[in-house]
């Protein structure tokens, strides 16, 4: 299964109350992750909307993108080669 944009879009508004910045922006940095296929390759799955909600869902507390970061930092620490996924900065 591959990353439907629509459908992460729509999980993280109802999972998170995310803003439209806020997910428009972790949105475009999981799509680049899932091109990339370096999760599928370093964790053996596909990158879903349903596998970004559930980590997102286990990072301590924050909004989206401190929670993307938080699994993104995550992933660095366990394989290495993911810090071009985090996310900088944002539009509010």
């Amino acid at each position: 299964m591959q990353l439907d944009p629509d459908q992460l879009e729509n999980r993280l508004h109802d999972e998170f109350s995310a803003t439209e910045s806020q997910v428009r922006v972790v949105v475009r940095q999981a799509i680049d992750l899932a091109e990339a296929g370096q999760y599928e390759a370093d964790v053996g799955t596909a990158v879903t909307a349903a596998v970004v909600v559930a980590e997102l869902g286990d990072a301590p507390s924050g909004t989206v993108p401190e929670r993307w970061n938080w699994w993104i930092g995550s992933l660095e620490l366990a394989f290495g080669g993911y810090e071009r996924f985090g996310i900088q900065r944002y539009r509010t």
